[in-house]
C-alpha cells in the first residue's frame, strides 16, 4: 500500500469518529434521509462525509423565545421579552419526532408555538386583562396548550413548566399604571393603618370587657363566700341551739322522772308508823325541856293533839 492510501485510510478513520455527548443521543443521515440507527453516549464511527451525524437532548432543557410582539383587542401593540419553557424529549419518541420535523423540532413546537399562543391570547383579551388581571393564569393556559397539541401531534414532547416575563407597554399607559398602583397602595397603606387602629381598639375594648368580668366574677366569688359563710354561721347556730335544748329538755326529763320515782318512793314512805316514828324523831331533835309541877299534866292534855294531828296529816297526803 502506497503512502498517499495509508494517509487516505488514517484520514477516513480519523475524521470517521465522533462523540455523542452525555445526557444526548445521536441520530445518522446518509443523503439526506434519516438512518434507523440510535447512538448512545460515547464514541463512534461512522464512514465521514457520507453519514453525518446529529446530538439529541433527551434531558431537561430550557428554551428562551424573546421579543414577541402582540396587539390586544384594543389595538395596544405590547412585546413580551423573554418565554422560557422547561421541555423534554423522550428517549423513545426521538427518531419519530426527528423524521416528522427534523433536528429542530423545537422550532415547530416551541419557539413558532410560544408565537401563536401569546398572539392568540391578547387579541382575546384588553390590555389591563394581559398586563394585571389575568396575567398570572397565562402561564399555566399556555402549558396546557402547548402540551395539548404536542400530545396529539409531537408524542414524546413533554411540556414541564413555562416563565413568561412581563410584557412592555407603551410608556404612557405604564405611567398611568404606576399611578394608579401608586394609588392602590397608598390606599390600601391607609385600609391597613384603620385595620390596624380598628383591631388596636377592640383589643382594648375586649380587654377592658374582660377586666370588668373578672371584676364582676371576683365580686360574686366574694358575695357568694359570704353568703356561704353566713349560712354556714346560721346553720352552726341552729345545730347549737337544738342541741342546747335537746340538753335541756334531757334535762327536765330527767328531773321528772327523778321527783316522779321519788313521789312514787315516798308514796311507800308515808306510812302512818313511819309518820309516827318521823314525828317521834323530830320531837327528840326538838327537845325542849319543861320544869314545874304541872308536867304531866301537859303531857297528857298534848299528846292526844299531836296524834289527832298526825292522822290529818296522813289523811292529806292519801
Amino acid at each position: 500500500m502506497c503512502i498517499r492510501d495509508r494517509a487516505l485510510a488514517v484520514f477516513i478513520i480519523a475524521f470517521g469518529f465522533h462523540r455523542v455527548e452525555e445526557g444526548h443521543v445521536g441520530v445518522y443521515f446518509r443523503g439526506g434521509a434519516l438512518l434507523s440507527d440510535i447512538a448512545e453516549p460515547g464514541y463512534h464511527w461512522k464512514f465521514p462525509f457520507i453519514t453525518t451525524y446529529e446530538n439529541v437532548q433527551i434531558t431537561v432543557q430550557t428554551d428562551q423565545v424573546t421579543n414577541i410582539p402582540c396587539g390586544t383587542s384594543g389595538g395596544v401593540l405590547i412585546l413580551f421579552d423573554k418565554v422560557e419553557v422547561v421541555n423534554r424529549l423522550k428517549r423513545d419518541s426521538v427518531w419519530q419526532t426527528v423524521k416528522n420535523y427534523t433536528i429542530s423540532y423545537d422550532k415547530t413546537w416551541i419557539y413558532d408555538k410560544i408565537h401563536h399562543e401569546i398572539n392568540q391570547f391578547c387579541s382575546k383579551h384588553t390590555l389591563e386583562e394581559v398586563y394585571i388581571t389575568m396575567f398570572d393564569t397565562l402561564d399555566e393556559n399556555l402549558v396546557e396548550s402547548l402540551q395539548r397539541d404536542c400530545n396529539i401531534w409531537a408524542p414524546g414532547l413533554e411540556i414541564i413548566a413555562i416563565r413568561v416575563t412581563k410584557p412592555r407597554i407603551p410608556q404612557h399607559i405604564a405611567e398611568n399604571y404606576e399611578r394608579m398602583e401608586k394609588e392602590k397602595t397608598n390606599q390600601k397603606i391607609a385600609f391597613e393603618t384603620q385595620r390596624v387602629a380598628e383591631t388596636s381598639a377592640q383589643t382594648k375594648r375586649q380587654e377592658a370587657t374582660i377586666l370588668a368580668q373578672t371584676e364582676a366574677d371576683v365580686s360574686m366569688i366574694k358575695m357568694l363566700k359570704e353568703i356561704s359563710e353566713t349560712k354556714t354561721l346560721l346553720e352552726k347556730e341552729a345545730l347549737m341551739n337544738d342541741m342546747l335544748i335537746q340538753k335541756e329538755m334531757a334535762q327536765a326529763k330527767a328531773t321528772k322522772i327523778k321527783l316522779n320515782t321519788e313521789a312514787e318512793a315516798n308514796k311507800f314512805k308515808l306510812t302512818p308508823e313511819f309518820l309516827k316514828l318521823e314525828f317521834l324523831n323530830a320531837i327528840a331533835n326538838k327537845s325542849k325541856t319543861y320544869y314545874g309541877p304541872s308536867v304531866q299534866d301537859f303531857l297528857k292534855e298534848n299528846v292526844h293533839k299531836l296524834f289527832d294531828k298526825q292522822q290529818e296529816i296522813i289523811s292529806f297526803i292519801y
